[in-house]
């Protein structure tokens, strides 16, 4: 019987350069890898040290200019999220790389694969420090899986392959290749196609024992992560759930969406604070973390982990969030096959089912719109499908009670804690997705990290809505200085006057400011039915939210 990987692992002539081949460039070997492994797309912002990668630029392969780096390599996080596959991001040597930083901070609390690349000095004068020669290898590792340049020129290919493999080897990440700039024109062996199964099954003695302890417990709970989504067992999360009829909970600041949230058992998401976190899960003696870390905080406040009694049963891809974590005991595998198995080995619960959470009062219209009543006509407004680019920052909460996403793919946000990514991730999405609606719901302050993406969206008609939500300053941090007891003279949270319309037409995208309550589901339907980007300003109440409630 032949099995799903059997033509991953059929056997293959070996080729060389001898016989009918003709010599090849490095350049050319490199272009016939990205286009056996589907990087047929390129994201990048160009250089000098680029162009000999660039000349020439095969027909089959599209370019997607951004104008500074940190959107391109944001749009390609956005595209390798959409495609479930690696995206390749082409920088300016140093200065790039350093103008992209950021969203490869992003890029690796997110787990993305990302091939990210730059070109390098030229080997035959780098030892005199020439203008653009940099330590590029050095930049980029904190951050990424691997970080290197190739001894060899014709090194170059084997190690793109390497680069590959890494990124998409779970945990999933960045890698970084510098890349000399004279390397591409010299000669290089045809390379020879190999395959890596990246999935590793959590040990099954392992895997049973805990299914012993969830089976003993009185009242378990789930809590589901971002492996979930990577792992591709959003819907198998449910049956699991359902089998145990337990309550779930959505780990706090998740990049995705890993449970439908109109579903029954879905409780909603856990504070990023210890002590609020333990009260959600008071009452509870197991608790069952699926793909995320124990746990994510933001703001301290002194606390339990989880409340005392309750056994805490960790299951992730990634071995540093086992070893990290405050409590209980982890299981590292494929966070899909564990689930699957778990399902398979519990029996159907016999307790009743969690009574469902208390639904979330209806806003009423105001003036100045408040944000829950920009955020319930949202939710009115998107198909069950949507794909939400969260950057609300102060406005998250409320977006998470209203917004209420029900399908793999429907919520994408930053787990780093940063700036500057939904925007253009939204852009790089919808180009991998472009039948699947796409919203970027943003706040003011954070839209102007990456603002520069608009024009990539103009530029390419990439059908994104881009709703900014304008309380004129940095409300997350009013919130977090309230929490602290910070005072009212804290400098620098105010951000008047910026004309978003202005600057989104611009940049060639269609532009409108929402101030009436009764102007916005029209200007969102609008919007949604149009087909090329469109932004809306919408002007909301600045009053500060609560940090934690």
């Amino acid at each position: 019987m032949r099995s799903r990987f059997s033509a991953i692992f059929a056997p293959r002539v070996r080729t060389t350069r001898k016989g009918w081949f003709a010599i090849a460039t490095v350049r050319e070997v490199v272009f016939d890898l990205f286009r056996r492994l589907g990087m047929t797309t390129i994201f990048g912002n160009p250089g000098s040290t680029e162009l000999p990668f660039l000349k020439d630029f095969p027909d089959d392969f599209r370019y997607v200019l951004a104008l500074q780096e940190a959107s391109a390599l944001g749009m390609a996080e956005g595209f390798a999220q959409g495609a479930g596959n690696a995206a390749l991001v082409n920088l300016h040597t140093g200065p790039g790389l350093g103008n992209a930083m950021g969203a490869m901070v992003t890029a690796w609390h997110n787990k993305t694969p990302l091939v990210v690349t730059a070109g390098q000095q030229d080997r035959r004068h780098i030892a005199l420090e020439p203008l653009l020669a940099g330590k590029l290898v050095d930049l980029a590792k904190p951050y990424v899986k691997r970080s290197f340049e190739p001894v060899r020129a014709e090194d170059v290919p084997g190690e793109m392959l390497r680069a590959y493999h890494t990124a998409m080897m779970p945990p999933r990440s960045p890698v970084f290749v510098s890349i000399p700039m004279d390397d591409w024109d010299a000669e290089a062996e045809p390379l020879e196609d190999r395959a890596v199964v990246y999935r590793t099954a959590p040990d099954p003695e392992a895997l049973a024992a805990l299914a012993e302890v969830i089976e003993g417990a009185n009242n378990p709970v789930m809590v589901v992560g971002a492996g979930v989504e990577r792992a591709g067992a959003f819907h198998d999360a449910v049956a699991l759930a359902e089998k145990l009829r337990a309550p779930v909970w959505q780990d706090p600041i998740s990049p995705f969406a890993s449970f439908p949230q109109d579903h029954p058992l879905f409780q909603g998401h856990l504070p990023p604070a210890q002590k609020h976190l333990a009260a959600r899960l008071d009452d509870h003696d197991a608790v069952l973390v699926l793909g995320a870390p124990v746990f994510l905080y933001y703001p301290y406040v002194p606390g339990p982990t989880v409340p005392d009694g309750t056994r805490v049963l960790q299951i992730t891809e990634d071995p540093e969030e086992a070893t990290r974590a405050a409590a209980g005991d982890s299981l590292v595998g494929d966070v899909g096959i564990a689930i699957r198995t778990l399902t398979d080995l519990l029996p159907e619960a016999d307790r009743p089912a969690p009574p469902r959470r208390e639904p979330t009062p209806v806003p009423e219209a105001s003036d100045p719109m408040t944000v829950a009543y920009v955020m319930h006509t949202i939710a009115g407004a998107v198909p069950d499908d949507v794909a939400v680019f969260d950057e609300s920052a102060s406005s998250k909460m409320t977006l998470h009670k209203h917004v209420l996403l029900k399908s793999p793919g429907g919520y994408h946000s930053s787990a780093a804690g940063g700036l500057g990514f939904c925007m253009p991730g939204s852009v790089g999405y919808k180009l991998a997705v472009p039948e699947r609606t796409v919203v970027c719901v943003i706040g003011d302050g954070s839209s102007m990290y990456s603002i520069q993406a608009l024009w990539s969206a103009a530029r390419y008609g990439v059908h994104v809505v881009f709703v900014v939500v304008n309380n004129s300053g940095y409300s997350i941090l009013k919130g977090f200085r309230d929490a602290i007891g910070a005072g009212d003279k804290v400098p620098g949270l105010d951000v008047p006057d910026v004309d978003f319309v202005s600057v989104a037409k611009g940049l060639g995208v269609n532009a409108e400011r929402i101030t009436d309550a009764g102007d916005l589901a029209p200007a969102l339907k609008s919007a949604l039915a149009a087909a090329r980007p469109h932004l809306l300003e919408v002007v909301v109440d600045p009053a500060v939210p609560k940090l934690l409630s």
